[in-house]
């Protein structure tokens, strides 16, 4: 593959990084260092999108991916598996596998939350395509899509609360498909309001209450893998999440963050500090209960897929254990 057309894909698929402006976006800028954790996240991000879509296989953007700062890996790694899906989607050749069996492996979640942004990027029909085929991870890509509608749309997903129908994902799919969608929501709102957890609640609280425990859970992943509070902040937020009886759906979340970090090998001071204020647990401990919940996990049925009972389960826990 000519030096020329790498750089001419990438050129043409890779999004500005200006996209990921706070400002630009119309978000909140509550201080400095939540602008910088966002926007560090988001450039990331287009960066390892970049990586992805100019170099010639997967090995040789992993390479690049690897140079990525540690904290900011797994959004690099996020932004590589979308340019697979994407370019898949559009009938280039299709190295996902290739990509997953290598460094993505590391960064299964966060790569399968990547190529939900692909499915945003596609055509109704091209979906297909790259819908991840895991049973239990593929809710993750239209947490993925989610997100990527919130922060793209805002005023449609967010100020205006729309719901996409069901329907559109066909009929696996479409029973859970909201509630894996407002997950996403949920964490894009943590961009979307710029780390200010006050905003962040009063708009989760705007959404119809059957949509709030997803939202809290999306906060809770965002608030713990992508930082920018501090511990008081952390605090405030599994307060008020308490008060209106959706803390074991942000701890849910949190633990997910955790879980992600600590397999890709890359916790963070902020992710010890968020699990310790929402799930009252160290990484370590909120990991090993998104682990526990997945023992003897029943298949899909009525309805109601494993993924939805691995989150309760993990939900669970942290009632029973009085961490909510």
């Amino acid at each position: 593959m000519s030096a020329l057309w790498l750089a001419l894909r990438r050129r043409l698929l890779t999004p500005s990084p200006r996209a990921t402006e706070l400002r630009r976006r119309g978000f909140r800028v509550k201080d400095e260092r939540a602008r910088h954790a966002l926007e560090s996240a988001g450039r990331s991000f287009v960066a390892g999108f970049g990586h992805a879509a100019g170099t010639s296989s997967p090995q040789a953007a992993e390479a690049r991916l690897e140079s990525v700062d540690a904290p900011l890996r797994g959004f690099a790694y996020e932004g590589a598996a979308m340019a697979y899906a994407l370019m898949a989607g559009l009938g280039l050749r299709d190295r996902t596998a290739e990509f997953l069996a290598g460094g993505g492996r590391r960064h299964l979640y966060m790569a399968h939350v990547g190529a939900g942004w692909a499915l945003a990027r596609l055509p109704r029909p091209r979906r297909r395509r790259v819908l991840p085929t895991d049973p239990l991870l593929r809710w993750l890509a239209l947490d993925g899509y989610g997100f990527h509608q919130a922060y793209f749309h805002t005023d449609r997903y967010v100020r205006q609360q729309h719901r996409d129908p069901g329907r559109n994902w066909g009929p696996e799919l479409r029973g859970y498909a909201g509630h894996a969608v407002d997950q996403g929501i949920g964490r894009a709102l943590w961009f979307v309001c710029g780390t200010d957890v006050r905003h962040v609640v009063d708009t989760v609280r705007g959404f119809a209450p059957g949509r709030h425990a997803d939202l809290f859970s999306g906060v809770g992943l965002a608030a713990t893998y992508a930082g920018g509070v501090d511990d008081k902040e952390l605090v405030e937020l599994a307060r008020l999440a308490d008060r209106h009886r959706h803390r074991a759906a942000l701890a849910q979340g949190s633990a997910f963050a955790a879980k992600a970090r600590l397999r890709a090998g890359l916790p963070t001071d902020d992710t010890a500090r968020a699990t310790a204020a929402l799930c009252r647990a160290t990484p370590e401990q909120a990991a090993t209960m998104t682990d526990d919940a997945l023992r003897d996990l029943p298949p899909d049925a009525d309805g109601r897929p494993a993924y939805a009972v691995w989150r309760q389960r993990i939900a669970d826990q942290f009632t029973l254990l009085g961490r909510h």
